[in-house]
């Protein structure tokens, strides 16, 4: 009998190794790209379509919506006429994370998955497996915030019908109608938006980038009209003082600014979808951050001269100073500019899920019907449904915006990790120097100075929100430069094909010292749902992805060339 009860226990104990085993073998395993090869004749591939113009006009869609109109002024009340610098300063921290991007977009340049592929093939399946979780949760709320503000402005605008005006009631499109305490608040004109735009999106890349390009082309024009239209009402007086309350508002500013630049980002994940990708990706995420820069400083120029920054409204402070100056139709053009603004934004966001979803599918970390593309249309159409129903049900039932809080948590932690992947992948003999038989690789010490950068990011971040000496935070930066000091001389370097990021690895190493520096600032709440979302995200990996993934080694990924004629 006792026997017996040890021959169990050891078969416990075998079978609890040999999962735990089976779970670090698949975790830790990353994925090899082969160059990619074109075809014309597959029928489940998607189709190169996006010329460099698409590109730009698609990262610019992304990044500038509605809030060019609102967070410029907001900022302006607490740092005056240097909300200008904070935007520059906030604009010069994502050209740095968008080099990052733009190597690796050039890098695999013929691959969809953005940041969730490039975890995958510099570090493992698990931590590729994270980072789409966190995204996907910004993603997924972001679109359906997004999809009741664009409900509200287009309400507002019906209401300029005289028949219309004050007769919309808030279940349609303002706010919404709630019910059970606030837990429920119905909003029916927000799943109809969404809806409209995944049959776009459904119906083709080239019919969606062509809806993108006309509402993002309207969008710039009506803000160079308002910039133009407003720097003649400008009173050079009302920019001094520049920092009415001293500098440390400017940098705070920049913190919270960086936020409307998010976006650029979504022009990696059209990698399969561009004609020539590895010149054209670096030129489209470089080339829409930096007029999404030159148009947020020119509004924050025109804004801060036409009105004193204290007097300056809270809900709309750019068309409240257009009406004050008498020049209400520039405050209707912003509010069309808002709805299209929105609407890219919401484009932009439903496309780019689909295809991280596409991603996973094919890797078989999510259900094989994710990674089905239609035969016609060359979309994925079960992954843009997908995200559509999710949106709509978020936008339809929920309000959304109490969540706001939240969010950013997964652009923080993809820039961040896209920034540690330049590096990884820049090492020589990058396979070769993970296992060796000193006490620790040199593969395994890079990657712990890059996560020292990380964590003397975080806490310059705390100490600088909660106000310590700032001899403290002094200490946290020595540290990290200690420990990019150490990837510098410690580690090789190889010069990768297509565009290069500069100063690897001190300007990689500067991106994630302050995303992780502005993670800190964050509210509490985003912090907690980092950590339950990772958990949750390795039990449902523990679970499902283990035992389906397929990251397809040895495979080519197939897509369709654009026609001859739309090649150039």
């Amino acid at each position: 009998m006792a026997s017996t009860m040890d021959d169990s226990r050891h078969k416990d104990a075998t079978s609890s190794s040999t999962c735990f085993s089976h779970f670090c073998s698949s975790a830790l395993r990353a994925k090899t790209l082969k160059s990619s090869s074109s075809t014309n004749n597959s029928s489940d591939g998607l189709i190169r379509r996006l010329g460099v113009f698409d590109l730009i006009l698609l990262g610019v869609g992304a990044s500038i919506g509605a809030g060019i109109f609102v967070v410029t002024g907001t900022v302006a009340r607490d740092a005056g006429p240097g909300v200008t610098i904070s935007f520059i300063l906030a604009g010069a921290s994502c050209v740095l994370n968008a080099l990052c991007y733009a190597e690796l977009a050039s890098r695999f340049p013929a691959v969809v998955g953005g940041a969730y592929l490039y975890a995958y093939t510099a570090f493992n399946e698990i931590t590729a497996f994270l980072v789409f979780m966190q995204l996907m949760l910004d993603y997924h709320i972001g679109a359906a915030s997004i999809a009741r503000s664009l409900a509200s402005y287009v309400a507002t605008i019906f209401e300029l019908i005289p028949a219309l005006k004050g007769n919309i009631p808030p279940w349609v499109g303002h706010g919404g109608q709630e019910f059970f305490g606030g837990t429920l608040s119905i909003n029916i004109l927000a799943p109809i938006l969404l809806a409209v735009l995944t049959v776009i999106l459904c119906l083709g890349v080239g019919e969606s980038s062509a809806v993108n390009s006309f509402m993002t082309a309207a969008k710039v024009v009506i803000v160079i009209f308002v910039i133009i239209v407003g720097s003649f009402k400008v009173d050079v007086d009302n920019w001094s003082p520049f920092a009415p309350n001293g500098v440390k508002h400017i940098f705070t500013g920049a913190t919270v600014v960086f936020f409307a630049y998010v976006g650029f980002d979504a022009v990696a994940n059209s990698a399969e979808e561009s004609k020539r990708p590895q010149r054209d990706l670096p030129i489209g995420i470089l080339g829409s951050l930096l007029v999404c820069v030159i148009l947020y400083v020119g509004v924050c120029l025109v804004l801060t001269g036409m009105v004193p920054y204290n007097l300056l409204g809270e809900d709309a402070p750019l068309s409240e100073a257009f009406t004050s100056k008498g020049l209400k139709y520039v405050s209707i053009l912003i509010s069309i500019g808002a709805v299209a603004g929105l609407t890219t934004t919401l484009l932009v966001g439903l496309y780019v899920q689909s295809r991280l979803y596409l991603g996973l599918g094919r890797d078989g970390l999510l259900p094989s019907i994710f990674a089905k593309v239609h035969p016609i249309r060359h979309t994925p159409i079960h992954s843009q449904i997908w995200v559509g129903i999710i949106a709509a049900v978020l936008g339809g039932l929920f309000n959304v915006h109490i969540l706001s809080h939240i969010l950013s948590v997964g652009s923080l932690t993809g820039y961040s990790v896209v920034a540690a992947c330049v590096v990884t992948l820049r090492w020589k003999n990058n396979t070769g120097n993970r296992v060796s038989s000193k006490c620790i690789s040199t593969w395994c010490e890079g990657v712990l100075c890059i996560f020292l950068v990380a964590c003397c990011g975080f806490a310059a971040g705390v100490l600088y929100r909660f106000g310590t000496h700032f001899i403290f935070m002094i200490v946290a930066v020595v540290i990290a430069i200690m420990a990019c000091a150490a990837l510098c001389f410690r580690q090789a370097y190889s010069d990768p094909p297509g565009f290069s990021c500069p100063w690897v690895p001190i300007v990689p190493s500067v991106c994630i010292f302050f995303n992780i520096f502005l993670f800190a600032q964050l509210h509490y709440e985003a912090w907690i749902r980092f950590i339950i979302l990772s958990i949750v995200s390795v039990g449902i990996y523990a679970f499902y992805g283990q035992y389906h993934a397929n990251p397809r080694l040895d495979e080519t990924i197939i897509y369709h060339m654009a026609p001859e004629e739309d090649r150039h």
